[in-house]
C-alpha cells in the first residue's frame, strides 16, 4: 500500500483507536487526537508518541458522570459542547503535516477547514444517523412514552451539518445511517458506508450458557434511544420457568423517572457500567443479547456478542443488517415492535437446537468479519481514492 499519513480526531475512544492500531501496522498513523487523558488510553496498545490529548473538559465531564453528578442540566450541556469544541480548536492550532484528517463528527469543523486550506483531505466520520434525523426520531420516541425530549443542542446540530458540507466525504457504518443521510438531502456521492469490526483480542467465547436457564442480555446505555421499554415489555411476556435479564450500562435520568411508576419484571438485574474486559463473560453465558434500538449507527456490542457465540436480536436501526443475516446468527426486527421481539425471544427460549445453530453461525460470521482488518482495508482504500492513488 502507498505510504499515506493519516491523523485521527476522536473525543473519546469509539472505533478510532481500533483504526489507529490497524494504521500503525502499515506505518500510516501520524497522530490520534483525543479528549481522553493518556492514562485512559494506556490499554489501547498505541505508543504514546502517536497520541495527542486535550483532556480538560472531557475528563471533567467523565468524572462528574462517574460520580453521578450529571443529569441533563446546563453544566452537562456546556461541558459536552466545550469538550468537543476545544478539542477541535486544539487540533486546528496543532494540525500536523498529514495527507488525511479523519475526524469524528462534532470535533472536526475548525480543524477540517484548516486541513482543506492546507491541501489535506478531510473526512467527517459520523457514527450514528444524520444529526437532524437523530433529533427528530428521538423527539418522536420520547413523545410515545409521555416524556419530554429537550432535543440535541442546536449548536451541535448546526456544527455537524456544517461538517457534512465542508468534508470531502462522510463515512458512516450502516445501511440505516446511510439512508438517514439520503433522507436529509446529502448526496450519495459524498457517502461511504464502512461497517465496523470487532476486537478479537478482547471478545471470544469463554464459557457455555446454563441449559437450565434462559439468560437475556442487554449492553448499552439504558435509555429510550436504546428501546429499553420494549425490552421490558417483551421480557415480562416471555414464557420460561427460569428466565433472567441482565442489563449492563449506565441508566439515563429520564429512564429512572419513567421506571418510578412502572413494575420492573422479576429476575432483572442492573449491573451498571462494566469494563470491556468483563463483557465477554456475560456475552458468553447468555442465550441471546437483545438490542431494540430506535436509533444508532452500528452498535459495536452486537459484533462483540457474536464473537462470544451469543445470538443477537437487533433492529433495522441498530446496524444489525450490516453485521449478520436475519434468521441465521440472530434476528433483525423493526423498531418499536414488541410483538416481534417477544416472538423471536420465545423462539430461542423454546428451541435449544436453534440457539446452538445460531451460536455456531455467529462464531463463523466473526471469522468472516476478520476483526478490524476488513474495516481498515476499506478505509485505506477510501484514503487512496481521495488522494487519487487508485
Amino acid at each position: 500500500m502507498d505510504n499515506i499519513s493519516v491523523t485521527l480526531v476522536c473525543i473519546s475512544k469509539f472505533h478510532h483507536f481500533a483504526l489507529a492500531r490497524e494504521l500503525l501496522k502499515y506505518n500510516m498513523l501520524k497522530y490520534i487526537f483525543t479528549g481522553y487523558p493518556l492514562w485512559k488510553v494506556k490499554d489501547e496498545d498505541i505508543p504514546s508518541k502517536y497520541i495527542r490529548t486535550y483532556p480538560w473538559f472531557q475528563t471533567t465531564y467523565m468524572a462528574l458522570a462517574k460520580w453521578k453528578l450529571l443529569g441533563h442540566g446546563l453544566i452537562e450541556k456546556e461541558l459536552f459542547w466545550y469538550a468537543h469544541e476545544t478539542l477541535d480548536h486544539y487540533v486546528s492550532n496543532n494540525l500536523p503535516k498529514t495527507d488525511i484528517l479523519f475526524a469524528l463528527s462534532g470535533s472536526g469543523l475548525n480543524c477540517g477547514k484548516k486541513a482543506k486550506q492546507n491541501g489535506i483531505k478531510y473526512i467527517c466520520d459520523r457514527g450514528s444517523s444524520h444529526i437532524r434525523y437523530q433529533n427528530n426520531i428521538l423527539q418522536e420516541e420520547y413523545k410515545i412514552w409521555g416524556q419530554q425530549f429537550k432535543g440535541i443542542d442546536p449548536r451541535i446540530i448546526l456544527k455537524e451539518e456544517q461538517e457534512y458540507d465542508t468534508a470531502d466525504c462522510i463515512t458512516i457504518p450502516s445501511t440505516f445511517a446511510y439512508k438517514s443521510f439520503i433522507e436529509m438531502g446529502i448526496p450519495k456521492s459524498k457517502l461511504y458506508k464502512i461497517p465496523y469490526g470487532v476486537d478479537l483480542r478482547r471478545f471470544h467465547k469463554i464459557c457455555e450458557p446454563d441449559p437450565n436457564r434462559f439468560d437475556v442480555l442487554f449492553v448499552g446505555q439504558v435509555s429510550f434511544r436504546k428501546g429499553i421499554p420494549y425490552l421490558f415489555d417483551a421480557f415480562k411476556k416471555l414464557k420460561h420457568p427460569n428466565k433472567y435479564l441482565t442489563i449492563i450500562g449506565s441508566i439515563q435520568p429520564e429512564i429512572k423517572d419513567y421506571l418510578k411508576n412502572k413494575t420492573i419484571p422479576e429476575n432483572v438485574q442492573f449491573l451498571g457500567s462494566l469494563p470491556q474486559i468483563e463483557l465477554k463473560y456475560f456475552m458468553s453465558k447468555s442465550h441471546v443479547m437483545v438490542l431494540p434500538s430506535i436509533e444508532e449507527g452500528l452498535a459495536l456490542v452486537q459484533a462483540q456478542a457474536l464473537a462470544c457465540g451469543c445470538p443477537v436480536i437487533g433492529t433495522n436501526h441498530s446496524g444489525a443488517e450490516d453485521l449478520f443475516t436475519d434468521g441465521k446468527e440472530g434476528f433483525i426486527i423493526p423498531i418499536r415492535n414488541s410483538n416481534q421481539l417477544i416472538n423471536r425471544m420465545q423462539l430461542l427460549a423454546d428451541d435449544q437446537e436453534l440457539r446452538k445453530e445460531m451460536s455456531d453461525a455467529a462464531l463463523q460470521k466473526i471469522k468472516f468479519l476478520n476483526g478490524w482488518n476488513e474495516y481498515s482495508k476499506k478505509m485505506i482504500g477510501l484514503y487512496n481514492y481521495l488522494l487519487g492513488k487508485e
